[in-house]
């Protein structure tokens, strides 16, 4: 492509970033936060009226629009696109498959399923439009409540994902544009892009990363005071959580000032041998068989009626239970889609697009779905054959549902407690894996794609998220903020239309590698 680009400034204030989206970025950043704190009550009633208008009106777009990324990039990943390298014909990919897996899992979903993986499947279990009042708390509930989980982690919101990294990966290493939002827009407004529409575009995405990131370590700091005071009796307070979101932020910003390669890559190894270490303390302290079991049951069980559950609205006009879960999540995923999509696309140079597809698609749904069943099993166990009492802890206290769950388990006090410690080191760490690789999405947008931003903007931009979830922590703006963010993704899955319009119109003009060409018709003769 040949495209006139962007020379950053080399001196002064804004050397090495875009001045515009510099300025632009943290004055909407501090203005939302503001309109948040200074009367979270008025900003929770607007913030809700819009979402409560998305659910009732556009839920069909939100589901519609789900479930055709995840086609799509099933379609891409067999078609014959598939061979085509993410960069040029000779690269090759820059991190090994584990690596590559434990940063896609760890800044993808990590924090947030550590949170929801109990929590999540105890509220389907008492209550979800799937199953009849006789049903609720019932095995049959059980199984549904895993389904729905699993679904809302599983292939649809990886399919986004997937698309959205694919698009910016084939656009910055392949055709040489910046790694930014603004460059899946190319094939449609050409230079325009280095003027208001691309503004445009980098401002939503980093508004979204921003409050994304924000709200998800508000809920990872309390979850991680509930497992402190679980563990040392330390006070369950909003100071306190401050204080941990201060000190982790400090952490994630000197672990973002290493670069990509030291920091991000072994906080994001650490999570993944953390993960698979928690994973067999519980299987093997828990129910055993029980959960093994129901791994297979839940993954034949979830790929029956996944496109099923992914195509269905509500009928009912006045139900609210898809609002609150399936269309938050979807807006939540699309609300995600700018800081996973450019660190996707950021780890993934060199990896052709059927290997970058199927391995966005399958390894982490893989594990999603393994975690939520080893984790929420264990609690339906408990509540089902065991002594019970998850469900009145998830109903009094989320954040405490985890540490109830291990302690029901019965493994003795000195394993409850080894365990428990093992999970909070593991929201400390997914908090700070975040929370880097938010600020590195950040600046590299702000720097129109430099992979090795300013580090004068990672060091402001690590602060700046971590002032923000404290903010908006002690503010008691969580709530909010989290509901606001579902109303970005509006506009924002409009950009997501134009890209992937702009990727297929890319694509059809692509000489295809050279095995791909097995089955095009010999010449004519023809000149």
């Amino acid at each position: 492509m040949n495209n006139k680009s962007y020379v950053l400034p080399k001196a002064g204030l804004f050397a090495g970033a875009h001045p515009i989206i510099a300025v632009g970025s943290a004055v909407l950043v501090m203005a939302f936060v503001l309109f948040t704190v200074i009367d979270p009550a008025y900003a929770s009633s607007i913030y809700s009226a819009a979402k409560g208008f998305i659910a009732a009106e556009l839920a069909w777009y939100y589901i519609g629009l789900i479930s055709f990324f995840l086609f799509f990039a099933v379609w891409l990943a067999f078609s014959r696109y598939g061979d085509i390298r993410l960069g040029k014909d000779s690269d090759r990919p820059e991190f090994s498959n584990f690596a590559w897996f434990s940063m896609l899992f760890g800044a993808g979903i990590g924090i947030g399923i550590l949170f929801w993986s109990i929590a999540e499947p105890i509220y389907h279990f008492q209550s979800n439009p799937l199953i009849s009042e006789a049903q609720q708390q019932t095995v049959e509930a059980a199984q549904v409540a895993m389904r729905i989980s699993i679904f809302h982690w599983g292939l649809h919101g990886w399919g986004l994902f997937a698309v959205i990294g694919l698009i910016l990966a084939y656009f910055s290493y392949r055709k040489g544009l910046p790694l930014s939002i603004r460059s899946s827009l190319y094939p449609i407004f050409g230079d325009r892009i280095y003027g208001p529409i691309g503004h445009a575009a980098d401002l939503l995405a980093v508004f979204g990363t921003v409050f994304g990131i924000a709200t998800s370590l508000g809920l990872g700091a309390q979850q991680m005071n509930a497992g402190l005071s679980y563990l040392t009796g330390v006070e369950i307070s909003t100071s306190n959580q401050i204080i941990l979101i201060a000190v982790l932020s400090i952490i994630a910003t000197a672990s973002v000032l290493t670069g990509l390669n030291k920091g991000i890559r072994i906080l994001s190894e650490l999570n993944m041998h953390l993960t698979i270490l928690i994973l067999v303390l519980f299987i093997i302290f828990g129910p055993t068989a029980y959960v093994l079991g129901a791994f297979f049951t839940n993954i034949g069980d979830y790929l029956f009626h996944a496109v099923e559950l992914g195509l269905w609205v509500d009928p009912n006009p006045e139900g609210q239970w898809q609002g609150w879960w399936t269309i938050f999540y979807w807006g939540w995923w699309i609300a995600w889609a700018p800081f996973c999509g450019v660190f996707i696309a950021r780890i993934s140079k060199g990896r052709t697009i059927r290997e970058f597809v199927l391995g966005v698609l399958v390894a982490p749904t893989i594990l999603a779905a393994f975690w939520i069943t080893i984790f929420g099993n264990t609690a339906m166990f408990v509540e089902l054959f065991g002594a019970g009492g998850i469900t009145e802890a998830v109903n009094a206290d989320t954040t405490m549902a985890l540490f109830t769950t291990i302690e029901a388990m019965g493994a003795g006090s000195v394993i409850t407690l080894v365990i428990s410690a093992i999970c909070t080191l593991m929201l400390i760490t997914y908090f700070v894996t975040s929370a880097d690789s938010a600020t590195l999405v950040i600046c590299t947008l702000i720097s129109m794609g430099d992979e090795q931003p300013p580090v004068k903007y990672r060091v402001f931009w690590g602060f700046a998220i971590g002032a923000v979830a404290a903010v908006l922590l002690y503010a008691g703006g969580l709530k909010a903020l989290q509901t606001a963010s579902i109303v970005a993704a509006l506009p924002f899955s409009f950009i997501v239309i134009l890209a992937t319009y702009g990727l297929i119109k890319s694509l059809r003009a692509e000489a295809l590698p050279a095995k791909t060409l097995k089955h095009v018709p010999r010449a004519t003769g023809v000149e």
